[in-house]
């Protein structure tokens, strides 16, 4: 099959196209390496089938597919609020052009969205039947807002009879390809431990997430557009909750940090928990996370090492 991935430069991006592209199908990627870099799409480039095409989704586009996983956007908080205007844009605006192409090439769509689209959730877990929690008008809004837009786009164009798209809601994913200044905590606390720095802790550690390794998401991801229908949005993630202390405590294990803890103040907005409810995913994709945390994690740490 042909698979056009917007947002292929990026963590998660790299890591779909490897993954069709070792299954046999044909990847263009789709980047206008804002965010996303170009050692990925250098990496990508050496294996059979994939082209690329530097492109900003915000941008009509016109290529031919037979799926097109729509995951351009900024998606690391540091990143999204830098530029606000262009995140919501991406967010918005690429979801808009993403469809338009679909529809034009009757392809399925992935549409790439966000456990923020909940918020600071006042259900715990969070179930695909929870509406959320969002400040409209805070530092995140860019990102939980536009992503909240792109899933009304692809509700309307699929009850249209438009486009089949398909939405999946990302927990806290992470693995190699990641960003080490992308300001995510799992980022923050490997990087600064192998730096020979202390973790920075923000607030009194106690808050928590529910952190996913890259290759059980997109084996999740993958069975979505497999379906033979529509089942509407899928919360992929893992559902075994940890505090930052928790995961702070694990990455000093697994890399013989002895520095203690800084404390920093709590982000604007930052959500107390986050846990998927993923039974939908388990009922109707027979799919559950297998990579424990700690093996994980010893995999991605791996990765940076090799990177310094």
């Amino acid at each position: 099959m042909k698979y056009l991935v917007t947002g292929a430069a990026g963590f998660l991006g790299s890591n779909l196209c490897a993954r069709l592209l070792a299954e046999g199908h044909q990847v263009i990627g789709l980047d206008n390496l804002h965010s996303g870099r170009q050692v990925n799409v250098d990496w990508l480039a050496s294996m059979s089938g994939f082209t690329f095409v530097r492109h900003d989704v915000i941008e009509p586009f016109d290529i031919a597919c037979d799926v097109l996983c729509n995951l351009a956007c900024p998606a690391s908080p540091p990143h999204y609020q830098e530029e606000p205007v262009n995140t919501a844009k991406t967010a918005v605006i690429g979801t808009l052009h993403a469809l338009e192409n679909a529809a034009r090439h009757n392809a399925v769509l992935l549409q790439a969205s966000t456990s923020e689209i909940y918020g600071d959730p006042l259900v715990h877990p969070q179930p695909e039947t929870y509406w959320g929690n969002v400040n409209t008008l805070g530092p995140r809004a860019c990102y939980d807002e536009g992503k909240r837009m792109g899933e009304t786009l692809c509700s309307d164009f699929t009850r249209l009879g438009k486009v089949d798209a398909r939405i999946i809601r990302i927990f806290n994913t992470y693995g190699p390809r990641m960003r080490g200044d992308d300001g995510r905590v799992v980022t923050n606390f490997i990087v600064q431990s192998l730096s020979g720095k202390p973790l920075t802790i923000s607030g009194d550690g106690s808050q928590t997430r529910s952190f996913c390794y890259v290759d059980d998401l997109i084996e999740g991801l993958l069975r979505v557009i497999a379906l033979g229908s529509n089942p509407g949005p899928v919360n992929l993630g893992n559902p075994v909750e940890f505090t930052m202390l928790e995961l702070a405590a694990e990455v000093q294990r697994l890399t013989g940090s002895r520095l203690p803890l800084v404390r920093m103040p709590l982000p604007a907005d930052d959500p107390k928990q986050r846990k998927p409810d993923i039974s939908k995913a388990e009922r109707i994709l027979g799919w559950r996370p297998k990579v424990e945390l700690s093996e994980g994690l010893s995999r991605t740490i791996d990765y940076f090492r090799r990177q310094a």
